[in-house]
């Protein structure tokens, strides 16, 4: 382990494990400076640290925080990372709103402390323009990175103890190269917009300038030729309960049911929910007595429809390791679970998502990465992982409860990895005969809310409020096309009452139980 310490313009010493001094590199840049030690110990990790954090860097932690080489750690203990919160109006992922509390995904890495492997940049080599401000070159090169399989993590853990140290703050018009660096073209002018809009804010030149900045990409580099081998030992079995939610879909859940048969890795146990609004009405589902199966069937009958309910009542009757949240209408190869547990151990992971895919959709994702979502009806995740978290009733009905489900993972300090392989076959089945559509407590009233309520309340818990202003402004200019209003002025105004209704109706949302 090679370590860097700089104080922000400079290196001022290099030292080994074992605290012997290492020649500092004669460069102009930190990050040129990270290159050429990573080109002499091309086995070793390297950590930065600003020098004013010395005495709280926690070097007894960092073989265990660092489990493979495809990872990037940072940490920046001050409220607002390098960017600040105006980069929430061009990005509405969940990197943007960092847990400081917990480890947490991100692509906002800090020049305060952090890590990545020797691999990585000699991979990278110039690929990535080694810039003169390191807090810029760490956040370009993991926002490039991390769509090609690198993990990136905010990790407090970094640190003993938190530090007083301020990190850089980014001036305006590095926020506009960043985006015209690393986004579409657009944003540049969305974000000019919306710093009008929002904060009274004319960025005239930051924005002109920007545009003499050329597109940043990554070409001809294969970061998948580095080994992974997590060194996350897994201290408990690989057992696992399948949760199914079931609504008028008989036959599709019976070939579910022969999928799992046949795996050679076998669930313990299959938790079937199954749903019919028909008072005094009884299960159609005869097969789970009449049939025989290598695993235990647990069958819960409710006449109460939602799959927000339904998962919650079959994850209170898990009972193993692992569960395998389920669709009554997808398919998979008897190996699934084998081959889903070699790469769960490989990365040592504890939620993954798989790709979920229709007959003939072409294949859009080849590797591993962080994905900004989850897949309520495709993923595995450890039991332990999920103790303190419940489907919110809220979004019964709507969209979003895969997306918030997915967020309380990782505000337990679990990232949510997307797999390719093994996959998953979705046969959009048919809905089944017992359904109704529900009318929603806003269906009849004059104004409709814009967004959808539940879409809303996603923001609203999980999103800054630079993110919601930022996607307020994009659905004013995305909906106007869409509805018939053309005059510029009264679409103006009912666009306000609708989005204020969707608030409105979030804010109820929020705390159903």
């Amino acid at each position: 382990m090679i370590f860097v310490y700089h104080s922000n313009a400079k290196i001022v010493a290099v030292t080994n494990s074992e605290g012997e001094s290492v020649a500092r590199p004669d460069v102009s840049s930190i990050a040129e400076g990270l290159h050429q030690l990573a080109q002499h110990f091309r086995n070793e990790k390297i950590v930065w640290c600003h020098i004013d954090c010395k005495e709280v860097l926690n070097i007894k932690a960092l073989n265990e925080l660092f489990q493979h080489d495809k990872m990037v750690l940072s940490y920046r203990p001050d409220g607002e990372n390098y960017f600040g919160a105006i980069i929430g109006y061009v990005e509405e992922t969940l990197f943007v709103n960092v847990n400081k509390k917990v480890r947490f995904p991100t692509w906002q890495m800090s020049s305060v402390v952090g890590m990545i492997h020797a691999a990585v940049l000699n991979k990278i080599g110039k690929g990535i323009p080694l810039d003169v401000d390191f807090d810029y070159y760490l956040c370009s090169l993991a926002k490039l990175c991390m769509p090609l399989g690198i993990l990136c993590y905010s990790e407090p853990k970094l640190l003993d103890k938190n530090s007083t140290h301020l990190g850089n703050q980014a001036s305006t018009s590095t926020i506009y190269r960043f985006v015209k660096q690393h986004y579409k073209t657009q944003w540049i002018f969305l974000l000019f917009l919306n710093r009008f809009l929002y904060e009274r804010k004319l960025d005239i030149m930051s924005c002109i300038y920007s545009l003499w900045y050329t597109k940043r990409r990554i070409i001809g580099v294969d970061l998948n030729e580095i080994q992974v081998k997590s060194s996350k030992s897994s201290n408990h079995s690989q057992t696992i309960d399948v949760i199914i939610p079931t609504i008028g879909r008989k036959n599709y859940l019976y070939d579910v049911l022969c999928d799992l048969k046949k795996q050679t890795h076998l669930p313990v146990k299959v938790i079937i929910v199954e749903q019919n609004l028909v008072e005094n009405s009884e299960s159609e589902l005869d097969y789970l007595e009449t049939e025989t199966w290598p695993f235990i069937v647990e069958h819960i009958f409710t006449h109460q429809a939602g799959a927000c309910n339904a998962r919650n009542l079959a994850l209170a009757a898990v009972e193993s390791n692992w569960i395998f949240l389920a669709d009554d209408d997808i398919r998979f190869e008897n190996d699934f679970f084998a081959n889903a547990f070699d790469e769960i151990n490989r990365l040592g992971v504890n939620a993954v998502s798989f790709r979920c895919f229709q007959k003939g959709e072409p294949t859009r994702w080849n590797s591993v990465f962080q994905w900004s979502s989850f897949g309520s009806g495709c993923s595995i995740v450890a039991s332990k992982s999920i103790r303190n978290c419940k489907f919110n009733l809220g979004y019964e009905f709507g969209f979003g409860e895969d997306s918030d489900f997915g967020m309380q993972i990782r505000n337990q300090g679990e990232d949510v990895l997307y797999f390719p392989e093994p996959s998953i076959l979705h046969l959009k089945a048919p809905m089944g005969g017992f359904r109704t559509k529900p009318i929603l407590e806003w269906h009849n009233h004059s104004i409709q809310p814009k967004p959808s309520p539940t879409v809303m309340l996603y923001k609203i818990l999980h999103q800054t409020k630079e993110q919601i202003l930022g996607y307020e402004t994009t659905l004013f200019f995305k909906y106007y096309s869409q509805q018939k209003i053309k005059n510029p002025i009264k679409y103006y105004l009912n666009f306000q009452k609708q989005w204020q209704q969707s608030v409105y109706w979030a804010n109820q949302l929020k705390n159903k139980k």
